[in-house]
């Protein structure tokens, strides 16, 4: 028995773990995404978080987007879940999309921390972000690491061809980026961001094979042009047919002014195509686990 024992001791010396940790290093980690407001969420991913495109705005603090459906209404057109000071709680970084006033009103608020680290997506943003105070701003690449975690820059298109050739529209939808996330035993998560479906996504889809994929949603319109300047609820049905294993949370509506597409339009939409077990509609405040 002794030597039994003294075998058990040596097998954990050598493999640096005991028998119940090796079965931990083995299981997946866990993945938790809340639902803020928006596009805003918040994610717990391989024992770090993160915030991305934070919009803290109280409700209607905003006038809304100029040239877009119902810009008579103020933005955001809801208040928030929980307090600043709760949404915050924990974050070790936050990503950036894009500086859009619906995903970084971080100039105008004194919310996040000036020396958090903020990610972003090229160098005009980090330039504009580091112009309101703060002070560990950096450009994501495709092969960016955070204390463990890989963050992967992806690409998109913040609209139709037709929006991009008419000035100054083109350069107000300006550039936009998706994230994926991935870390050794843990769940691949795809933000694809303000973006409607392109080459481009499908090429992420099919390189990453995510298993959570967020995607906005909200159908934003701008008058006098067909199509819209993110994704709506057929992509929805697209992102299934593309990796149908996959979980798709479905964010980006019931807050700004230029959403066609609801909450409640979607879970509709859902339910008569049969996909309630591979779509989640989170309500504010909302947290998933995976």
């Amino acid at each position: 028995m002794k030597s039994f024992k003294a075998l058990i001791v040596t097998m954990a010396l050598v493999t640096g773990t005991t028998g119940f940790n090796a079965h931990a290093a083995t299981s997946p980690a866990s993945v938790q995404v809340q639902q803020i407001r928006n596009a805003t969420v918040k994610i717990d991913y391989a024992g770090k978080t993160f915030l991305v495109d934070p919009f803290l705005a109280k409700k209607g603090t905003y006038p809304g987007f100029p040239g877009t459906f119902h810009s008579e209404v103020r933005n955001p057109t809801v208040e928030l879940p929980l307090p600043v000071k709760d949404i915050m709680h924990g974050v070790d970084a936050v990503i950036v999309s894009h500086t859009h006033l619906d995903h970084w009103d971080g100039g105008d608020h004194q919310f996040i921390p000036k020396t958090l680290p903020v990610f972003v997506q090229h160098e005009a943003d980090a330039k504009l972000v580091r112009s309101q105070g703060y002070t560990n701003v950096r450009v994501m690449t495709d092969n960016t690491e955070f204390e463990g975690v890989r963050l992967t820059k992806t690409g998109g298109r913040h609209g139709t061809e037709q929006m991009y050739d008419v000035q100054p529209l083109g350069d107000l939808l300006g550039e936009a980026m998706g994230i994926v996330f991935q870390a050794p035993g843990t769940k691949t998560v795809y933000i694809v961001g303000d973006t409607v479906w392109n080459a481009t996504v499908d090429g992420t889809l099919a390189r990453f094979k995510p298993d959570v994929i967020i995607l906005n949603t909200g159908d934003a319109r701008v008058p006098g042009f067909t199509g819209s300047i993110i994704m709506g609820k057929d992509d929805v049905l697209h992102a299934h047919q593309a990796i149908p294993s996959a979980t798709i949370i479905a964010t980006h509506m019931d807050a700004i002014n230029h959403m066609t597409l609801s909450r409640k339009e979607l879970h509709d939409h859902v339910q008569q195509h049969k996909l309630e077990d591979r779509v989640r509609i989170p309500a504010d405040g909302e947290v998933l686990k995976f």
